[in-house]
């Protein structure tokens, strides 16, 4: 099937084969093609070689490249920009298109091809290629062992032809021949040709060895070195580069330990030879030593009364997380030596865990650091890879550490509860060492191998589920929950955020547009369904929108009142409803209340019987705890008969019928167990309970009533439905104060311990 379009990347001096990973410097004032390519924020390209390099046009690229992922884009002192490329697969390329910037084109994954006698090709081409490291000096023994990793021979063949020293056409044709055993055949053909020449040019030199004293052979190669840099324009840009290091050196401000380091690789890179491939290793290592802010900080921001205004300014409530804060920097000035705190809110998605914590690192007067570690795992990703390895670089802490520019930012580490771990390791472990005071002032990257102080940095680390972070990770973060917002919370921040930013965003003004109170509530509660607040800024921009094209297609200068009488025109019908009220009493039905992520709702639960055996039947997509909360009451019911002037007889000769409306949607918990006793006492006394009343709350078999959670979003939806009347358990009463005053006033709250002053009041 073909894939979506991507970016081509046009290479004319060399060949990126699957599997393999290059380094390439481009300066974006001469490499315009590179340049538009690599700046843009698309991860995978296509990579080919034209047909003829002299007339780069459609009809010039081939039918083959290869898909490839850019892994690092960075750029260096030279003012060259670096970019580390991995080739993923090989892949059959289609429908090339040009928009005066750039080529695109669609691509096809190519089939797995099978040949019975693919085992017998590799053995072959692993026996001449055994004879060709015998007898080449510039291929080590390492190469077998990276062989002894591949499956198949499709990737034997493109790991070889990465190494073999071959021109640049012949690497073209490996890229363009699709079939493995080809492919095993022109390598073999290569590897043969090569050795031919490789004998030729030992004779050649053992000849020339014997001609030239020591002394002459020095001299007459370091003249051929130098000849050679100045006509490719490179004369004494190494000792150019050595120059500007030492300066730079001289102005680092780091401990003795770093700088010793840092000097003992500048001497290594000057006494190595510039062909030497383990040159460009060392320069990256020192870029990275000299750039990393080792004592680089910024002052925070003291002034608790601004601090606090700025948090305020960027979002409503989250008083916990805001008194944290200020907590954290008033204890500070007091000691003038406190560690920084490592925070994790956790919350549904929505609800501003990320924009909370920039908002901190901007009332602090901080920079700010993010990384996601979502899926991750690998803790090479967190800790980094060893030097030793080919394409090595810093973990992502120190990654982060110096795109901030200095040493106490704050460091967002995003979806920490999204790790996975596999045989490369366990991510979340490696963070222990990072999000613990005890180590992180003593932190070691892999690839830095010197220690980096973490500790004045502060962590905020995000989350929805806690439950999934690991226990030993869990106990070094301080929790603050973020709850979902409720309907006038998110009343309040579209007021105070989200509209005035739209309207700019829009080009609108307050003069030109109002949203109505009622309106807003509408966008709401009919056309989101969310914990926070992402659709309902996606909401208010698409109105706005359509209010913009309105003005400019038919030249209006009216002034737009969004009411709900009119908001169905611009947003359509209704996309969500909450439960309503029946507004009428009917024996065996009871209000419960429902609590999600989305905020609280009345949960209507209805009972009935019938003629049968006394079996229970419980219907609406039940988790097992509310099936056991519906066993429970009926039990408390039956041991109860005389108290509650039941006959028992009723309860024996007919079965019992519990049902939760909108069967299709989930529901679990305890928090029904008053409800579901309630509409089986209705249906067994054949009395009503009132249509205004809701209640929640768990019950036991001895007919207590424990607490639950969710209550203020759970009051907001009773409200909502017109509600009048709640019962609530005893220890819920302190809960009370979360509560909007302008709700409370509207209902009456019966908070109750046992169930038997539920029903003295419903049934007596």
């Amino acid at each position: 099937m073909e894939k979506e379009k991507l970016r081509v990347l046009i290479i004319n001096d060399m060949v990126i084969f699957p599997n393999n990973e290059v380094r390439i410097e481009y300066d974006k004032n001469f490499d315009k093609q590179m340049s538009e390519t690599f700046d843009c924020d698309d991860e995978l390209i296509l990579i080919v070689n034209p047909i003829d390099e002299s007339n780069v046009d459609i009809m010039s690229l081939p039918n083959y490249g290869v898909l490839g992922r850019i892994k690092l884009k960075l750029n260096v002192p030279n003012g060259k920009t670096r970019v580390v490329l991995e080739g993923l697969k090989r892949v059959e390329i289609t429908n090339y298109v040009f928009d005066n910037k750039n080529y695109e084109a669609n691509y096809n994954d190519i089939p797995i091809m099978t040949n019975p006698d693919e085992d017998n090709y590799i053995n072959i081409l692993i026996k001449h290629l055994e004879h060709y490291i015998d007898k080449v000096p510039y291929i080590g023994n390492a190469v077998m062992s990276q062989i002894n990793n591949v499956s198949g021979l499709d990737e034997l063949c493109d790991l070889i032809a990465s190494f073999l020293n071959i021109d640049y056409k012949k690497k073209k044709k490996y890229v363009t021949t699709v079939n493995p055993i080809d492919r095993c055949k022109l390598l073999i053909e290569d590897i043969n040709e090569d050795l031919q020449l490789v004998k030729l040019e030992q004779k050649i030199e053992a000849e020339v060895e014997k001609e030239l004293s020591e002394t002459q052979k020095e001299y007459f190669l370091r003249a051929k070195i130098k000849a050679m840099q100045k006509e490719l324009g490179e004369a004494n840009s190494k000792d150019d580069e050595v120059v500007r290091l030492k300066k730079k050196i001289a102005k680092l401000k780091c401990n003795a330990k770093v700088k010793e380091k840092i000097n003992r690789e500048l001497a290594r890179y000057e006494a190595i030879n510039s062909n030497s491939p383990e040159l460009g290793m060392i320069r990256d290592y020192l870029d990275w030593m000299l750039n990393l802010p080792w004592n680089n900080t910024t002052k925070d921001n003291e002034d608790l009364t601004k601090v606090k205004a700025i948090l305020d300014s960027s979002h409503y409530a989250l008083d916990e997380v805001k008194t944290r804060i200020l907590e954290y920097l008033a204890v500070k000035q007091n000691t003038n030596n406190l560690r920084s705190p490592i925070i994790c809110l956790v919350g549904p998605p929505g609800v501003g865990k990320t924009s909370l914590a920039i908002s901190i690192a901007n009332s602090l007067n901080r920079k700010v650091a993010k990384i996601s570690v979502g899926g991750i795992n690998d803790e090479a990703e967190i800790i980094g890879h060893r030097r030793t390895y080919i394409g090595a670089n810093p973990g992502r802490i120190i990654q982060g550490i110096r795109r901030a520019g200095t040493s106490n930012p704050v460091f967002i580490i995003d979806e920490i509860d999204k790790m996975t771990k596999d045989i490369k390791g366990d991510p979340a472990s490696s963070l222990l060492e990072v999000l613990d005071p005890e180590q992180n002032k003593k932190f070691s990257d892999h690839y830095i191998e010197e220690e980096f102080d973490l500790s004045k940095v502060f962590f905020i680390a995000t989350a929805n589920y806690i439950e999934q972070i690991p226990y030993e990770l869990r106990d070094r973060l301080e929790i603050i929950n973020l709850s979902s917002y409720t309907e006038y919370e998110k009343l309040d921040i579209a007021k105070r955020h989200l509209i005035p930013k739209e309207l700019e965003e829009h080009g609108l003004t307050p003069l030109q547009l109002q949203v109505t109170d009622e309106a807003i509530m509408i966008m709401i509660r009919n056309y989101t369904k969310e914990a926070g607040v992402r659709e309902l800024e996606r909401i208010i921009a698409t109105l706005f929108r359509k209010i913009v094209k309105e003005i400019l297609l038919e030249k209006n200068t009216v002034f737009y009142k969004i009411t709900p009488e009119n908001i169905e025109n611009y947003l359509g019908k209704k996309k969500y409803f909450y439960t309503e009220n029946s507004n009428k009493n009917e024996i065996g039905v009871v209000n419960g209340m429902a609590y999600t992520i989305f905020g609280g709702d009345i949960l209507p639960i209805e009972a009935n019987i019938f003629k049968g055996k006394g079996d229970l039947i419980l219907t609406g997509s039940l988790g097992e705890v509310m099936q056991e909360s519906c066993q429970i009451a009926l039990s408390y019911i039956k041991a109860n008969t005389e108290e509650f002037n039941i006959d028992y007889k009723l309860l024996e000769e007919n079965n019992i019928h519990i049902h939760f409306p909108e069967g299709a949607v989930s529901k679990d918990g305890p928090s029904a167990g008053i409800a579901i006793t309630s509409a089986l006492i209705s249906i067994f006394k054949k009395q009503t309970v009132n249509y205004n009343i809701s209640m929640t709350g768990e019950i036991t078999l001895r007919g207590r009533i424990l607490p639950i959670g969710g209550l203020k979003e759970k009051i907001i939806g009773a409200h909502r439905a017109g509600i009048k009347t709640v019962f609530l358990p005893k220890e819920n009463e302190k809960d009370l104060e979360e509560i909007p005053e302008d709700i409370k006033k509207d209902i009456t709250f019966n908070f109750v311990s046992n169930y038997i002053e539920i029903y003295k009041k419903l049934f007596k």
